[in-house]
């Protein structure tokens, strides 16, 4: 289906919290309906997860609370360390080198320059004392851009693309909305052009109106800049507005990929359908 290379391979990506066990992967997952190793007590976050990224192209992942998908995005990022697994991005050494193996250093370089993050709680994304231009300013200057005036035109550019009216750049994201403190965060995280966009869970807890509002940006920005993302979330609808292609995640493990018009008509795998049926249409 796809000429071009992954932007993005993860290849047995397992995060387990606990002592861990060599029963862990083995007792857990969808088929015993649990992520609990009953040997050792440990938590199957994630449990052998294989996926591809192409570039220009939107991922989603989907699964009910527990399914290990936000554990997918951290470990992504580096928030989170993975117990084993391979993760290979094509614009750091040619797509080469395991980066869960690389020093700290080159972690946050990639962080920088190769990444974008957008978490549900804008309080993890933003500093909300610091003012809007400020806080993207500061990914700026991580990605080695010095220069104020650039930087600050650079500021105004984004918060214009994310709906951010200009004459509030100065002022601190706490007196902003939910929904505006979401898309300063969406413009922080562009700020430094990364190749690849994570976003998760980044409409859970906003009003219907002001989800569409975040759906209606991230959808323009991906079509103004054809950046690759990576979507989370609980609901199909979000999923079904964004995504080309989908994973389905449940105890840590992905049950079913495909296009995401092709899941959302012929779901194949039980739980998959359970959650298509689930949705309010």
């Amino acid at each position: 289906m796809h000429e071009e290379e992954p932007l993005l391979r993860v290849r047995g990506m397992s995060k387990i919290y606990g002592p861990g066990c060599e029963n862990c992967l083995l007792l857990t997952g969808p088929e015993v309906e649990s992520n609990r190793c009953p040997r050792c007590g440990s938590i199957v976050s994630c449990g052998g997860v294989s996926l591809d990224v192409y570039p220009g192209e939107i991922l989603g992942v989907v699964g009910e609370s527990g399914s290990g998908k936000s554990t997918l995005i951290k470990t992504l990022c580096f928030d989170e360390e993975p117990t084993g697994g391979e993760m290979f991005l094509r614009g750091v050494d040619g797509g080469k080198t395991n980066l869960w193996t690389v020093s700290k250093q080159k972690k946050r370089w990639i962080r920088n320059h190769q990444m974008g993050v957008v978490y549900q709680n804008p309080h993890l994304g933003l500093r909300l004392d610091f003012s809007s231009g400020g806080n993207i300013a500061e990914k700026l200057i991580a990605a080695d851009w010095y220069h104020v005036g650039r930087i600050r035109e650079r500021a105004r550019d984004l918060l214009a693309k994310t709906e951010i009216p200009i004459e509030r750049m100065d002022e601190p994201p706490k007196r902003f909305s939910g929904g505006m403190q979401q898309r300063v965060q969406i413009s922080k995280a562009l700020a430094n052009d990364p190749p690849l966009l994570l976003l998760d869970e980044v409409t859970t807890g906003l009003d219907v109106s002001v989800q569409a509002q975040i759906l209606d940006v991230i959808r323009q920005l991906q079509r103004d800049l054809g950046i690759t993302m990576i979507v989370v979330s609980h609901d199909f609808g979000v999923i079904r507005m964004l995504a080309d292609r989908t994973v389905v995640m449940k105890n840590g493990r992905i049950v079913e990929e495909g296009l995401t018009d092709q899941i959302m008509e012929d779901p194949q795998h039980a739980y998959t359908q359970l959650l298509v049926n689930s949705m309010i249409w």
